[in-house]
């Protein structure tokens, strides 16, 4: 019975790994939240600098930077009355964004042009 019970123990961990690298591929999964991210790798940023950098709504950067901090991903300090905000890991998230691009540089368009997820990008208001 320990093998079990060990190999039940190894599939559940294994399991919750694959679910968390989910979980974080969702919340990298908008093209607004990896612009923030490329901003914030330069440095801190007040929403206010995020919106005109990118030409985004208040509200919208503010839950995509929420999204981001509930990750722990990004992460706030207070700054008069605004909120400077900052990456937590700058040097992991860069490698892991410049591994993403060698990688669709070796698939081409076949991601871009993928019928099940090439359409299923939310809209600037949609929800994060």
């Amino acid at each position: 019975m320990a093998i079990l019970a060990t190999s039940t123990a190894s599939q559940t961990v294994e399991t919750e790994a694959l679910d968390s690298a989910a979980a974080l591929f969702r919340a990298l999964g908008d093209p607004s939240r990896l612009a923030i991210l490329q901003h914030l790798a330069l440095g801190e940023h007040r929403v206010v600098d995020l919106t005109e950098h990118l030409g985004l709504a208040q509200s919208t950067v503010s839950k995509h930077l929420a999204c981001l901090r509930d990750c722990g991903l990004v992460t706030s300090r207070p700054q008069g009355r605004a909120s400077m905000f900052r990456l937590t890991q700058t040097d992991a998230a860069m490698e892991l964004l410049a591994a993403a691009e060698r990688l669709l540089a070796l698939t081409g368009d076949a991601v871009r042009l993928c019928p099940t997820y090439a359409d299923s990008t939310p809209t600037e208001e949609g929800a994060p």
